[in-house]
């Protein structure tokens, strides 16, 4: 859709007030009324026209109609009944654009409803985003994942450890899931003041695009190896992995000192244990 055919949609506040669409505390809703930022995270993946997307918790709709005007095809998912009304109006502006599910987006098959090679964008709710990441982190690989790219804003802490390099507090278990097959980058920080009603702590963007898994690597040994070592981060790692089963011989093999901790461990590592203790 280019941007002549691009219909004049009514100002977000304006819908949000027609709808008597206040944030839900309890849904972990705020909702981002600034439509510059808002097509501006809609451009991170690259061009989505005619392009399948999949969206969760889009409330009003506002990022919701940046990514229609981006010419996207697209599923969004909404488990607040408040807001169908709204999205309703969106995909009477968008025909043909928008499909809207009423549900939880923890429940939904969002492969089935998006179909593959889907660009994920979200303004996830706080209180299951990171559960959400580790979901799609967490999909069939053959060798690349369904979904060909993760935009999604989470709290900074969240997004912080999503792309953290080790020797950093932030670097742990959440980092080598999302960066042992994918890459991962925050594209954009958003300053609190730019939600309604403003959360207490800053956010960011996720940017995540998928890379071929490493061979003979299985995610379950790598979920818990991680488990093991950032479950008790400052012991050494003779201390955290002695009860998993070949951990210890798999650290003698990759050639890690056993007297080093978690945290130092990089993802490429990580792997190369998960590898050995696979065997």
């Amino acid at each position: 859709m280019g941007t002549e055919a691009r219909p004049i949609l009514p100002p977000l506040r304006e819908v949000i007030a027609a709808h008597g669409l206040q944030a839900s505390k309890a849904l972990g809703q705020n909702f981002l009324l600034d439509e510059q930022l808002l097509d501006r995270i809609a451009a991170i993946p690259g061009s989505l026209k005619d392009q399948p997307a999949f969206e969760v918790g889009p409330g009003p709709g506002g990022l919701t109609r940046a990514i229609l005007r981006a010419g996207a095809r697209l599923v969004a998912v909404e488990r607040d009944n408040r807001c169908l009304p709204a999205l309703a109006e969106l995909s009477d502006a968008f025909p043909g654009q928008l499909r809207v599910i009423s549900g939880d987006a923890m429940q939904v098959d969002a492969r089935a409803e998006a179909g593959e090679k889907a660009h994920i964008i979200a303004n996830l709710p706080y209180n299951v985003g990171t559960a959400l990441l580790i979901g799609w982190l967490s999909a069939d690989w053959e060798p690349l994942t369904w979904w060909s790219s993760l935009t999604l804003m989470f709290q900074m802490e969240v997004a912080e450890r999503i792309v953290a390099k080790p020797n950093g507090d932030h670097y742990g278990r959440l980092a080598v899931l999302s960066q042992w097959r994918s890459d991962a980058r925050i594209a954009m920080k958003v300053h609190r003041s730019a939600f309604t009603p403003p959360p207490k702590v800053m956010s960011a963007v996720v940017h995540i695009t998928p890379k071929p898994a490493p061979e003979a690597v299985q995610l379950k040994h790598l979920e818990r190896l991680t488990a093991a070592a950032f479950g008790q981060r400052r012991k050494m790692l003779r201390q955290s992995l002695k009860g998993l089963p070949g951990a210890l011989e798999a650290l003698e093999t990759v050639g890690i000192d056993p007297q080093r901790r978690a945290e130092t461990v990089s993802v490429e590592e990580f792997v190369e244990l998960a590898r050995v203790i696979g065997r």
